[in-house]
């Protein structure tokens, strides 16, 4: 179960991720659920257990899709049993997580403050108008729509005319520079 912001997606996907004994991080895990339904990989703590030929976690740490890595918290595995894997507590990893998180906000380029207010108070008055006249929320929400189309495509074509390369833009939205690639070409295409 991974933890991940709207804002920063799957840039910043993080988890409470496995580590071994030595400090090191062990590779994912596939996990097999049977009934011929696919399986999938891992690297939650959780996984590493010792059994099935896995290796066993000795602690778990906050762990970013970006690579950052937070600080361990110890593993008492006579305290886990397979039923309480969902209760156990991970908070150390997940605020550590949400640190990080902040860091990369911080980071990224700020927006006006009349901007964010502006757009603070358009978020309130769709919210109430969705619950007192849905068709009146759906036709602001297709004007949005259209005006946020129209100002993303001027902003790619400007971050081309000035040749800012991914990884800038990437920092600039707290994205992998990827994703910041990706953005671009959406806005770019987008008609």
């Amino acid at each position: 179960m991974g933890w991940r912001t709207e804002e920063f997606g799957e840039s910043h996907e993080g988890i409470a991720g496995a580590v071994l004994a030595d400090g090191s991080e062990p590779k994912p895990v596939y996990l097999d659920i049977g009934s011929g339904s696919a399986g999938h990989s891992t690297s939650e703590w959780w996984a590493y257990d010792g059994r099935l030929e896995r290796p066993k976690a000795a602690a778990r740490r906050g762990a970013c899709a970006c690579g950052w890595r937070g600080q361990s918290y110890p593993i008492d595995w006579d305290q886990v049993n397979d039923d309480s894997l969902h209760e156990l507590d991970v908070t150390g990893p997940y605020d550590d997580w949400l640190e990080h998180i902040r860091a990369v906000e911080r980071q990224t380029v700020p927006l006006p403050a009349d901007l964010t207010k502006a757009m603070d108070l358009l978020e309130a008055q769709l919210t109430a108008l969705a619950e007192e006249a849905p068709a009146a929320a759906l036709k602001a929400v297709a004007r949005l729509e259209r005006l946020a189309a129209l100002a993303g495509r001027e902003a790619a074509y400007a971050v081309e005319a000035d040749e800012l390369s991914p990884e800038t833009i990437g920092q600039a939205l707290g994205l992998s520079a990827g994703k910041a690639r990706s953005r671009l070409t959406h806005y770019l295409l987008h008609r």
